[in-house]
């Protein structure tokens, strides 16, 4: 049976099954009486909360409402569920963010599918253990005390040729059990699974080509389609989306083969055919005339400043000391310092895709998106239907790092499915992607502050502006379901205030709208806010001429946080003393070592941290043409429990190389009409031969609670290259990314101030 298939129905039928859950929404013997007499009723959707299943076969079925977008959770999960039930791995099968099938646990984000959504799945999985093992004292007339869990199976202590198979308990009967959040959890000491290498149960079949990706599915009878956007690719509510149309020309397409239906609904323009190179020769050539627009602001890179002043901006407390304007006035060295972020891609290796089968009875959606629970809601909303007939089956896609169009694309076929009642197919072209994905956002932050008369810090102001929300679903803006307002998020907050405890503090979320089509990319807000921070004090730290880790040290009180870096010096062999030491250099080729560290915080202020990373990088500089090379990186990582170190490993090395492909290369353009970065020669991202040697430490604290890892170790990634690039050079670098020209203006500048 594939995953695919699995159903609740489809576990009853297997002779018994016992589930925990949130709460059910009728008696458990009834579902199955009507099961047993055919009826086959399933639980109503918005009342799905169960976790876990055991059948009478004995194999265990779990149901999360998270996903696995690459990180491995689909693996870790189950290694967790597998050690608290005291079953095989293998008997493990899990199910992941289906709306029919999982409860509504929120979108997979800030790392939190181990940290947060596993907590009520292990605690289910110890639930059943302890039902299994009083229904097995039964079963023997023994106590429970006497009786131990092996591999699925209940034995007695003394006698341990008497056992029983969970599948056994449960044969012929169905139980259900109401989740109890007080269970005790087995013991650190016996774990089997947790902390091993388990091999990733999702590459076999990426590798011999098994249906995995949503690009690949198929349905009998599918169509294809195409979508025709308007002309300001990714524009936000200051673009008339939603009353751009004019005028759509369907004769320009008469002459095409294979057309079923142009599809036109307000500003939503697509085209259905029967064959996908059908669909896209219709969707280029087809006649549409739009409003004319070229409202957006100056976006150019070394303009993102000027204009991120000028945006309006709400202003929201997040800390503040008393005496922090006297404190202002009574610094002896000051650095006041701007520091800006660009927009960023996710920039999916494939565009995304959806597949949608539009029933009188139900709707039915397969896409890759990381919030199926969310993104059934907007289906809801779209089509004016019952939610009850809506199911997305989440699939495999070409990755994200946070809201791209999956969610959009997924929208489109279920609009088209409706319109030609048969399943619709619909992907994204390249430059739509590029285009219309709601991009990580620019950033601006400001830093007041300063030394005082004994080095310390005086006082420290941080405001940071995130222009960003959660991106309407495209294609309600564009039928005018929902109108096209601007709509603001709380979403800059994210590690805003520092883990340094300096005196006079103040701290800023100035909350504004996006300037255009942006929402969460990892590390959200809080790669931009650490890379402010971690620059500022690296600089009071050379201004003291002090050792930059030493100088941070003095202001860090967290323990965990202290021993990751002292265990990083020692990896990475730090040499202690003040940064830029070799001022008089000559050479054309400076060397750097730059550190940084920060402990990621993350979700609605105050949050909650996730894992604890640090990094010292070691970089070469090109004075005559400005180029870095990232020569070789250490990073210590804490994230507590270790569930999969493979996994975790894989999840760091991928932050390092993303992070830093980031911050050396990658910004997105604009012109006044919206996105020019439209395909892979004006993306340019990290290339193989540009990597760097990568050093991973993980910090073992296997006692510990597991912390999220899919987003840390990319936090401290651009301050440590800045501060690497000003050890190399005396240069400070202020806004991301660092290109070549960028860096080779900031070396003349530096030497013409001289």
């Amino acid at each position: 049976m594939s995953m695919l298939e699995i159903t609740r129905r489809r576990l009853l039928q297997a002779g018994g099954l016992l589930m925990v859950s949130v709460a059910m929404p009728m008696p458990f013997k009834a579902l199955a009486d009507d099961v047993a007499k055919g009826h086959g009723k399933e639980i109503p959707l918005d009342q799905v909360d169960s976790f876990i299943a055991i059948s009478a076969d004995g194999q265990v079925t779990v149901f999360c409402g998270h996903v696995d977008l690459g990180t491995g959770i689909r693996t870790s999960l189950a290694q967790i569920i597998a050690d608290e039930l005291y079953v095989p791995f293998e008997k493990i099968t899990m199910i992941l963010g289906d709306t029919l099938r999982t409860p509504d646990q929120g979108p997979t984000i800030a790392s939190a599918s181990i940290q947060v959504t596993a907590i009520p799945l292990r605690k289910a999985a110890a639930q059943v253990r302890q039902f299994l093992l009083k229904q097995a004292a039964v079963v023997f007339a023994q106590p429970v005390d006497k009786l131990v869990t092996q591999h699925g199976m209940i034995k007695i202590v003394d006698n341990p040729e008497r056992e029983i198979s969970y599948g056994d308990l449960v044969k012929g009967e169905s139980f259900n059990l109401t989740l109890n959040n007080d269970i005790a959890l087995k013991p650190t000491a016996e774990y089997q699974f947790i902390g091993k290498p388990i091999a990733r149960v999702d590459i076999p079949a990426k590798v011999t080509g098994g249906l995995t990706f949503v690009h690949d599915f198929r349905l009998p009878n599918m169509l294809h389609g195409r979508v025709i956007l308007p002309p300001y690719g990714g524009a936000d509510s200051s673009a008339p989306l939603g009353d751009c149309l004019l005028e759509v020309d369907q004769s320009s397409i008469a002459d095409l083969p294979g057309i079923v239906k142009v599809v036109v609904i307000k500003d939503f323009v697509a085209v259905v055919a029967e064959r996908e190179e059908q669909a896209i020769q219709a969707a280029r050539k087809l006649k549409v005339k739009w409003k004319e627009w070229a409202g957006l602001p100056n976006l150019e890179p070394d303009d993102l400043l000027a204009t991120l002043k000028a945006h309006p901006k709400s202003p929201r407390m997040l800390k503040e000391d008393d005496g922090v304007d006297g404190a202002m006035g009574k610094l002896t060295k000051v650095v006041n310092a701007d520091y800006v972020w660009p927009y960023h891609m996710h920039a999916s290796i494939g565009p995304s895709c959806a597949v949608a089968d539009v029933t009188a009875d139900k709707v039915e959606v397969w896409s890759g998106t990381q919030n199926p629970h969310d993104l059934r809601n907007d289906i809801v909303t779209l089509l004016a239907c019952d939610r009850e007939k809506v199911n997305i089956h989440r699939m495999e896609a070409s990755g994200c790092y946070g809201r791209n169009c999956a969610d959009d694309v997924a929208g489109n076929a279920a609009l088209l499915s409706r319109e030609v009642g048969r399943p619709v197919r619909v992907q994204l072209m390249r430059e739509q992607e590029n285009a219309w994905e709601p991009k990580g956002t620019a950033q601006l932050i400001q830093i007041r502050g300063g030394l005082d008369a004994e080095n310390n810090v005086g006082a420290y102001e941080f405001k940071t502006c995130y222009p960003s929300n959660g991106a309407t679903l495209l294609p309600l803006i564009l039928t005018g379901v929902v109108a096209n307002t601007a709509v603001t998020q709380q979403m800059g907050d994210r590690t805003a205030v520092p883990q340094y405890e300096y005196p006079n503090m103040r701290v800023v979320s100035e909350d504004a709208a996006p300037i255009v089509r942006a929402s969460w990319m990892r590390g959200v807000s809080a790669l931009p806010n650490v890379f402010a921070h971690e620059s500022w004090i690296d600089e009071l730290a050379y201004l003291a001429q002090q050792d930059p880790i030493a100088y941070r040290l003095r202001y860090l009180k967290d323990p965990r946080a202290i021993a990751l870096i002292e265990a990083l010096k020692k990896q990475s062999n730090w040499v202690d003393g003040p940064s830029f030491n070799h001022k008089n250099s000559q050479d054309d080729i400076v060397t750097g070592r730059g550190f940084a560290y920060a402990r990621y915080f993350h979700s609605k202020f105050p949050g909650y941290g996730a894992a604890w990373a640090a990094w010292v990088i070691d970089i070469e500089v090109n004075r005559k043409t400005g180029h870095i090379k990232p020569k070789k990186i250490f990073i210590s990582h804490d994230c507590g429990q270790i569930v999969n170190p493979a996994g975790v490993r894989h999840q760091i090395h991928g932050n390092i190389i993303q992070s830093t492909s980031r911050v050396l290369k990658e910004f997105t353009t604009f012109d006044k009409s919206g996105v020019t970065s439209l395909d892979w020669g004006g993306y340019p991202i990290l290339r193989f031969d540009e990597l760097p040697e990568i050093d991973i430490h993980l910090i073992e604290n296997q006692a510990e609670a597991p912390m999220g890892v899919g987003e840390s170790a990319s936090v401290p990634s651009a301050a440590a290259i800045a501060n690497a690039v000003f050890d190399a050079t005396g240069v400070r670098l202020r806004q991301v990314p660092f290109t070549p020209a960028r860096v080779k203006q900031a070396l003349d500048n530096a030497a013409a101030a001289k």
